[in-house]
């Protein structure tokens, strides 16, 4: 079946996002982007939204 996870998207242009409730089927891995990160990078990443999504454009980029 599929497990529910939240989806977002950005523009890099405009600097807008949108998040929804998306469904991914359960035997499909997603990458954790942070994963290489140190875990105070992460946890820093984790507290602030604008940080994260920015660190999360430069890696697209």
């Amino acid at each position: 079946m599929f497990e529910r996870c939240v989806g977002l998207a950005w523009c890099l242009g405009c600097r807008i996002y949108t998040g929804a409730m998306v469904h991914v089927p359960r035997k499909r891995v997603l990458v954790d982007a942070l994963a290489s990160l140190p875990r105070d990078q992460r946890e820093r990443l984790g507290r602030s939204e604008v940080e994260l999504i920015e660190f999360l454009a430069r890696q697209r980029s």
